[in-house]
């Protein structure tokens, strides 16, 4: 069928579709699905102690730290990432007060349980007392979340201001689709364990983000990798917003995906084995970038 042939059928919210085939087998998930003739990239890593999951978690972490300084996230004493503790489920590794996030190592990482006590790793420094806050918060209401990311980006604090959810403008949009929450408040810093319990109460039971009006993105996940690309996918999608709102306000039209689409596209890349690997190239290059510099 030739383009000029294509019917496209529109949506009273300026959405269109074109038809086509969503259908992929049931038998195939969708890390099979993203690979030639549904050749899968191999699964994440598990692991027979939890002293060498604890080691790989942490390393990635720090990657992912490493990752978000290339992006330009780092920013004073601000931004953290957090994973649970895979044998200790009730406490978490967060990252300690000023160290910048390009020079973040696993020593540097603090162990915090629950009730807010160290319990182990870096010892000489504080976590910053608002990181702990929204991340006690947020481990304790989502079990299934095992790491959390959050710093105040620029296009994610810019776009936060509308208290909008994103708008499904793009492929990698769609990747927070019906996913992503907002939390319609500004409490200052974070201090408090009653602002952590409400941003915990905004991102919901079920979301993977959250938008914090006037403050920045959160990003959750099942992995550091999974939590950290979604965090690069939701900066990088608020920047688009912003730059086509610029855009409509002169007159151009947007032309939204569809739900169908958007809900295709969700369940295709947005799932957790797919995600770890999206992160894989990013912390790849660090790892590529680290041993150049050795040379």
């Amino acid at each position: 069928m030739t383009p000029a042939a294509i019917t496209e059928s529109a949506h009273a919210d300026g959405s269109s579709t074109v038809p086509k085939d969503t259908h992929v087998s049931s038998n195939v998930t969708p890390l099979e699905a993203m690979g030639h003739k549904n050749v899968a990239l191999p699964k994440i890593p598990v692991f027979e102690s939890f002293a060498a999951q604890r080691q790989w978690q942490l390393e990635h972490m720090v990657r992912a730290f490493h990752v978000f300084a290339r992006e330009g996230y780092a920013e004073g004493i601000s931004g953290h990432i957090s994973v649970r503790d895979p044998e200790f489920e009730d406490r978490f590794w967060i990252n300690p007060l000023a160290v910048h996030f390009g020079m973040m190592q696993v020593s540097d990482l603090i162990c915090i349980d629950m009730e807010g006590n160290v319990v182990d790793g870096n010892t000489s420094v504080p976590a910053n007392a608002a990181g702990v806050s929204i991340h006690t918060a947020c481990h304790l209401a989502r079990p299934d979340v095992h790491a959390i990311c959050h710093t105040h980006s620029l296009y994610g604090r810019a776009w936060s201001v509308f208290a909008r959810r994103l708008e499904m403008l793009s492929q990698d949009a769609c990747y927070l689709y019906n996913a992503h929450s907002v939390y319609e408040s500004f409490g200052g810093i974070a201090l408090s364990a009653d602002e952590g319990k409400q941003i915990a109460a905004a991102l919901g039971s079920q979301n993977k983000a959250c938008i914090l009006q006037n403050h920045g993105l959160l990003t959750v996940g099942g992995t550091v990798d999974e939590a950290a690309y979604l965090f690069l996918c939701m900066e990088r999608s608020c920047k688009g917003q912003l730059l086509i709102e610029a855009a409509a306000a002169n007159g151009i039209p947007k032309r939204l995906i569809s739900h169908e689409e958007a809900e295709y596209t969700f369940r295709m890349a947005s799932d957790p084995q797919t995600l770890y690997w999206e992160f894989q190239p990013h912390l790849r290059y660090e790892e590529y970038c680290d041993g150049h510099r050795q040379r």
